[in-house]
Order: structure tokens, then C-alpha cells, then sequence
């Protein structure tokens, strides 16, 4: 069997709450974590839950930011300061090294 297999694809949805400070760091940190780690392997949704309010029940929301990795499976949630990027490359399961994957 080939080790070639295409690392899986992470899906995550950043979920903030208009344009606050913290919503914005979160966004830019995310960003960050996925372009220096991931890149041309994820696909980020963002979600503004003042514009999108209905989103929140449907992946059961109870704080912003929130970051949501759907897949790969298991499915992980990162519930408020997204700047601590060591914690979340680890929820993640990725290195701490750019381009690390798990």
C-alpha cells in the first residue's frame, strides 16, 4: 500500500458575533493557522451570528468565537480565544511546524 493517499480535508466554521476585536483576531488567527499549516487542504466558513442567527441552534453555538472542525472526523470545538494557536494546532491534530499535518 502507497503512503501517497491526499491528507483528508479540513472543513471548519469559525462562528463571531459581528466585528468585535475578538472576533476579528479570531479570524485572522484561523486564517493564519490554516494558510501556514493547511494550505490547499481546508475549506472556512464563516458564520456572523448576528446576520445568521439560525446557524447558531443548528451546531448548538453557546459562545463566540467559536471554531468547529466538521471534518476530519472527530468532529472537535474551540470555544473563545483563538490567538492561544498552539492549543488549537494540537485540538487540531496538527503540528506545531508550517505545513505540519497529522
Amino acid at each position: 500500500m502507497s503512503n501517497d493517499a491526499a491528507p483528508l480535508p479540513y472543513l471548519l466554521i469559525l462562528y463571531i458575533s459581528g466585528s468585535t476585536p475578538l472576533s476579528v483576531r479570531a479570524l485572522v488567527s484561523i486564517r493564519d493557522i490554516c494558510e501556514t499549516h493547511l494550505p490547499g487542504r481546508y475549506e472556512l466558513e464563516i458564520i456572523d451570528i448576528l446576520l445568521h442567527p439560525s446557524r447558531v441552534a443548528e451546531d448548538q453555538v453557546i459562545a463566540t468565537p467559536t471554531l468547529i472542525r466538521k471534518s476530519p472526523l472527530p468532529m472537535r470545538r474551540f470555544i473563545g480565544d483563538m490567538s492561544q494557536k498552539d492549543r488549537i494546532l494540537r485540538g487540531l491534530g496538527l503540528s506545531s511546524a508550517p505545513g505540519g499535518g497529522v
